[in-house]
């Protein structure tokens, strides 16, 4: 038995050998991807309202040359406002794909999703990356930059037929009522452009209320349609439910955005002025905390935070505008003889600067905007 061991552990000694010596396969090596070149249509996209179902703009891109199949490559295209480093991009992900197409429509709502005015030229970046399926070997493309005008569309929801708006409801301290139909401009709000309305107003800590397009007419009203107390939707509708209050009482900013049908509301440190005076040399009761005594001097309110006035002015003279008879704050001003920006103190804190008459004597019609915080001086 003994030899019959020795050769079957010879054997089996030499079979581990052989085994332990046997070469693996040399694992398969892939070179690297190549960055991909993108390339525009076009550099200075501006297509008019009827081209809309028109594709206005591509986007093509070289092949990565990624060691996989390219109908698994992953594309990443993203498109922002120049100079921000698509810090806050829109981003579009593909897949096998080496192009991208918008029609008019499009890509006029992308431009106007970023604030971009009607009929303005922006400057706008595109960049696409390039990777595997699960995100590996992600390979960044040069920069193109197009410029690009979104032409204007017609707001999401209809203006108002009277181009005007006003606040009613018990979440605001004016109440459910229409004054038994004498119009408050302290409750209307202000036009800021063709399709924008602003209004600062006095909440209540709870309670709701509503839009009126013509004071006291409940049938043509606007109402809250999706969102929160601070943000959301609105459309055109005699029924409920209206805006809720913010919650806190105190004065709030409201934004009526007709082109996208949007609203917004802001706390504000600052109510809005229910009147306004000027006072100085440049008239005739000169430098007083209370100018009442000439009712000329007197701004008219036209709405929210909105006030005029037209005075006959001599070179040489200042002048500042006062919110609150007998107290010289709040006080608002500016350095400038034809507006500019609104200098304000609410006291306590340092006066804004006196406003200088202009150099012709005359008829001036000066307009004092608390929404926009500017004034203007106009020589009728």
């Amino acid at each position: 038995m003994k030899p019959i061991n020795k050769i079957f552990l010879t054997l089996a000694a030499g079979l581990i050998i052989f085994s332990a010596c046997e070469k693996a396969d040399e694992l398969k090596s892939y070179a690297d991807g190549t960055k991909p070149v993108l390339s525009a249509s076009s550099t200075n996209v501006a297509p008019p309202p009827a081209d809309s179902n028109k594709v206005v703009l591509t986007l093509d891109w070289t092949n990565p040359q990624h060691a996989q199949d390219a109908s698994l490559y992953k594309y990443i295209l993203e498109i922002d406002s120049a100079g921000r480093n698509f810090a806050k991009s829109t981003k579009f992900e593909l897949t096998g794909t080496r192009s991208l197409s918008w029609k008019g429509n499009e890509f006029n709502n992308l431009l106007l999703s970023y604030g971009f005015s009607f009929n303005v030229a922006y400057d706008v970046d595109i960049r696409v990356t390039s990777s595997y399926a699960n995100n590996n070997e992600k390979l960044v493309s040069n920069t193109v930059r197009i410029k690009a005008t979104p032409f204007k569309i017609p707001p999401k929801v209809a203006l108002p037929t009277t181009n005007r708006l006003f606040i009613v409801g018990d979440a605001t301290t004016y109440g459910w009522t229409d004054n038994f139909g004498n119009i408050e401009p302290k409750r209307e709000f202000t036009r800021v452009d063709e399709t924008t309305w602003v209004g600062i107003f006095d909440y209540n800590s709870s309670g709701s209320y509503k839009i009126w397009e013509t004071w006291g007419n409940w049938g043509t009203q606007f109402r809250y349609l999706s969102g929160n107390a601070f943000s959301g939707t609105f459309e055109k509708r005699d029924a409920d439910p209206g805006w809720s209050s913010p919650g806190i009482a105190g004065p709030y900013k409201m934004t009526m955005d007709f082109q996208f049908g949007t609203y917004k509301v802001t706390s504000v440190p600052n109510a809005a002025p229910v009147e306004l005076w000027i006072t100085g040399d440049a008239t005739t009761t000169s430098w007083t905390n209370n100018p009442t005594s000439n009712p000329a001097q007197k701004f008219t309110h036209l709405s929210s935070g909105l006030f005029e006035i037209t005075i006959a002015l001599q070179p040489g003279k200042v002048y500042k505008f006062l919110s609150k008879p007998g107290f010289w704050q709040p006080q608002f001003g500016g350095p400038s003889a034809t507006g500019g920006d609104l200098g304000a103190n609410y006291g306590p804190g340092q006066d804004p600067a006196a406003v200088p008459t202009p150099a012709t004597a005359g008829n001036y019609k000066i307009t004092v905007n608390f929404i926009t915080n500017k004034y203007t001086v106009e020589k009728l």
